[in-house]
């Protein structure tokens, strides 16, 4: 695990917690810096986010035949996602990648990297890969934009940039949304991650700041992921977490692939079964000033109250953020047999207090089972 991030010395400055401690929650103003962020004048540190690397000629063959993902042809410089689930399906780490030629960087949550390294070390065989869990040598810089400025600051001098394929449907993709492509919230949000050596990241900031781009806090960048719909690895996932509830079959699983760990589970409930849980939008009454915890679980009540006579828990808020237009915002991940007209009502029981919540659906409830399905219904990408 990396120590905190340099950036905290700045003025105004806040430290995050939870999934975001060792960077800045935020810098003094997180509004403007989410309205910063969104056009492209500000940059979030994520230097508390885990690189794995490998390289070897055999690294994208090896790495197409354990993921959900087909890699086996990414160029240098081109973006994937890819999943290694387990045997039953679910959600075991979950790895942006980007190749330069020579190695193939898996950019993952600072806590999956040592797993995710050590794992793939015990996978290797006779294969000509290497394995290295690289994230106290290198960090990311992310924003809505590629920034010119950090170019010298990544590998061997050259710039090197994960561009997040989301919401487009990738190659063998397939959409679990209730809305099209053209319509998806995450249009909204393009996203960038730039690999920048750790030891000269106050330098790569500086090289930002001299182009005009200020830093933005997590605060900043967790706002306008929830507000596209984006789900991350050990906030929306748990223990058992399968790609279909999250509406990751767009980007990170190719169902045409060859065989791979959890595939069966993978395509059984995308032919023949629904997902048991979803996730959905929810927007917050923000009359208390506050946000509900990850965690906080939510109730379907047909007075609108937690205590009501008939209440029952059907999920939990996964992330909350206040946005700069939307006001309060959350994910959260709900059993896939709640009426989408239901009453909703998140209970704060860190804050002491309810929060009215409305859904907006994000995975349809009807996802899955396209054998036999008319076409059209959901969007696939061949």
């Amino acid at each position: 695990m990396t120590s905190s991030s340099p950036l905290l010395a700045r003025p105004g400055a806040v430290e995050a917690g939870g999934a975001d401690a060792g960077v800045a929650a935020l810098y003094g103003d997180p509004l403007r810096e989410q309205r910063e962020l969104a056009a492209g004048r500000a940059a979030v540190d994520l230097s508390h986010r885990g690189i794995v690397t490998v390289s070897g000629p055999d690294r994208l063959s090896w790495l197409t035949t354990l993921s959900s993902q087909q890699v086996a042809s990414l160029a240098p410089g081109e973006s994937s996602e890819l999943l290694l689930l387990s045997v039953q399906g679910r959600i075991e780490y979950d790895a942006r990648i980007v190749d330069d030629g020579e190695r193939a960087w898996l950019l993952v949550e600072g806590a999956e990297a040592p797993g995710l390294a050590a794992w793939l070390t015990s996978m290797k065989f006779m294969l000509r890969v290497e394995v290295e869990d690289a994230t106290d040598v290198w960090a990311v810089l992310a924003g809505t934009r590629r920034f010119g400025a950090l170019d010298p600051f990544g590998p061997g001098g050259a710039p090197l940039t994960w561009a997040d394929p989301w919401p487009h449907v990738a190659p063998g993709g397939y959409s679990y949304a209730v809305v099209g492509e053209d319509r998806h919230p995450g249009l909204d949000r393009p996203w960038f991650e730039h690999v920048v050596e750790r030891a000269r990241l106050q330098d790569a900031v500086a090289a930002l700041e001299a182009d005009g781009v200020g830093l933005a806090g997590a605060m900043a960048s967790e706002a306008l992921r929830i507000a596209a719909w984006r789900p991350r690895w050990g906030l929306e996932t748990d223990e058992r977490t399968i790609p279909h509830e999250l509406d990751l079959l767009r980007t990170a699983v190719h169902l045409a692939k060859g065989c791979y760990k959890g595939q069966e589970t993978v395509a059984r409930v995308h032919n023949l079964g629904h997902p048991p849980r979803r996730l959905t939008m929810l927007q917050l009454d923000g009359s208390g000033h506050t946000l509900p915890a990850v965690g906080s679980p939510v109730f379907a009540s047909a007075g609108g109250a937690t205590h009501d006579a008939g209440a029952r828990q059907v999920g939990q808020v996964t992330s909350a953020a206040l946005h700069y237009e939307m006001g309060p915002i959350a994910l959260a991940v709900l059993k896939r047999s709640v009426d989408p007209a239901a009453t909703l009502v998140v209970r704060g029981e860190a804050e002491g207090e309810d929060y009215a919540a409305a859904q907006e659906l994000i995975v349809a409830p009807d996802a899955g089972q396209v054998v036999g399905r008319p076409t059209g219904l959901l969007r696939r990408n061949a």
